[in-house]
């Protein structure tokens, strides 16, 4: 058991995203993104697979994750209903829980559960239509599920069954943002608002029968709403732990959504979230590669740790503080040593080697850390 602690006061966690799609269903490519994901520092991992034999990978990808492992069973499940009926609304909500307790069954850590999708939120969602409309898969499924069956959304409807199967087996759950903005312009909407009563509503009972719970945000926001937003969610929400996806702080940045995500989680975080999940660069665009990952983590990280900064999180700043004296000795490797991706920095060193070992490429002989050594040796005398 290696324990996980997520809520105030703590360090920001990072989770990384990976999982098959039905074009690239292979294992193999994501277990490779797993080891890249842990191998970078991410605190959990979710696997979001919708391609393949998702028994399987899931699994698979259990047995070789060595850290926190989410999953989202409502993919599954409507991912079942759609090779069995050619009709993913025809999934039954006897068949969800089935789903539900075989992901629990496998040792899975913590779901994904969109319980606050409710015939409530849907009809505040269409009180103001939005740029976007709904943006989460999950949320997409159980909210045309809903419709279609005119139906209540059963993980709500029957939230006391679904609370037996987490206390049963020890899962956490995480309260999906179905209803998160996808847009910078519908962020803070009366859809989403209207989804963090219901989730604060659901986090009371939880508690009170002892299963672990936190809560999931946006999603799209500007900078200038941001801080604003996690107070009301703290306020709604009953004050759990808070996981937020980005926020990205703009819409025109694919090829560039894990900047504008670092961005939106560093504010988050910095405001009260306890946890970012990444965003890497191919978001919007298609599958990430293995690189994705690992670029997306250590961004993710980066967020993460400049909010434990700014938040005051014991150790944060020793951290600064060591490398800054790495820094000024000129010691690489010690630098290197603290570093968020130490590999990145041997790399840069060496593909630019110098004629003074001590310096860098930039500044080689005028290097301002040299002159400054000289300065403080003549001014004391040790010159």
């Amino acid at each position: 058991m290696r324990p996980l602690a997520i809520g105030a006061g703590l360090s920001t966690k990072v989770n990384a995203n990976l999982g098959t799609s039905p074009d690239f269903p292979d294992l193999n490519d994501e277990l490779r993104k797993l080891d890249a994901a842990v191998t970078m520092g991410a605190d959990t991992v979710m696997d979001l697979s919708t391609g393949g034999d998702l028994d399987e990978i899931r699994r698979a990808i259990r047995e070789q994750c060595p850290v926190t492992l989410g999953t989202v069973p409502i993919y599954q499940a409507a991912i079942e209903a759609g090779e069995r009926f050619d009709d993913i609304t025809r999934m039954s909500p006897d068949q969800i829980f089935e789903v539900i307790e075989r992901h629990a069954q496998d040792g899975v850590d913590f779901m994904t559960l969109h319980c606050g999708v409710t015939r409530w939120s849907l009809e505040e969602l269409d009180r103001a239509p939005r740029v976007c409309g709904i943006v989460s898969r999950g949320g997409s499924m159980l909210a045309r599920w809903m419709q279609v069956n005119d139906a209540e959304n059963p993980l709500y409807e029957q939230f006391d069954r679904l609370l037996d199967i987490l206390d049963n087996y020890g899962v956490a759950a995480s309260l999906g943002d179905g209803l998160r903005p996808g847009a910078v312009a519908d962020a803070n909407d009366p859809g989403q608002i209207a989804e963090m009563r219901v989730q604060g509503e659901l986090v009371a009972a939880a508690r009170q029968r002892g299963v672990q719970v936190f809560v999931e945000g946006p999603g799209h926001m500007p900078i200038n709403q941001i801080s604003g937003m996690v107070a009301l969610h703290k306020q709604l929400c009953q004050n759990a732990p808070l996981y937020v996806l980005g926020p990205l702080v703009t819409d025109v940045s694919p090829g560039y959504d894990h900047i504008s995500a670092a961005i939106g989680g560093t504010l988050c975080a910095a405001a009260g979230a306890d946890y970012l999940c990444y965003v890497t660069a191919a978001e919007h665009i298609g599958l990430p590669d293995e690189e994705d990952v690992a670029r997306g983590v250590v961004i993710c990280r980066l967020a993460a740790h400049a909010a434990d900064l700014a938040k005051g999180v014991p150790g944060a700043a020793q951290w600064d503080t060591e490398m800054s004296q790495a820094r000024f000795n000129l010691d690489w490797e010690r630098m290197a040593e603290l570093a968020l991706d130490p590999g990145i920095v041997h790399k840069r060193r060496g593909d630019r080697v110098t004629l003074d070992p001590q310096a860098c490429s930039m500044c080689g002989k005028f290097c301002s850390i040299k002159l400054e050594l000289a300065r403080q040796a003549a001014a004391t005398g040790d010159e």
